[in-house]
């Protein structure tokens, strides 16, 4: 597989843009906070991805997918907080909760693919 055919890849990359302009529009405070936090977990799960993709064996492929997954977890944490300190309207919050599930599925079910060749 190539990474230019790699859905859940893609899916990660636009989370990442889509969190960015969210994070931009805050007070400096928030952003050096909750907001680098946000943005550098939410650019990890693609760079993960494609770190996994770029290793030649399977194990190393897995274990950056895992990796991609726990900052899946954490995006998702960092988004509450955003959430609960009011940085975040309730409807945008909702749209990034449903992109993160969206992409735990799909990336779980990648995770279940990875097997020696």
């Amino acid at each position: 597989m190539k990474l230019e055919d790699f859905k859940v890849y893609h899916l990660s990359v636009d989370l990442g843009e889509k969190i960015y302009p969210l994070v931009m529009g805050w007070n400096y405070f928030d952003k050096d906070t909750i907001g680098k936090q946000l943005f550098r977990s939410a650019d990890s799960i693609a760079a993960n991805l494609s770190e996994g993709m770029g290793r030649y064996h399977y194990k190393e492929r897995k274990n950056f997918s895992y990796y991609s997954r726990g900052s899946l977890f954490e995006t998702k944490t960092w988004l509450t907080k955003a959430y609960r300190r009011k940085l975040l309207k309730e409807e945008t919050f909702l749209d990034r909760t449903k992109d993160i599930e969206s992409i735990g599925i799909k990336l779980n079910n990648y995770i279940k693919t990875l097997k020696p060749q």
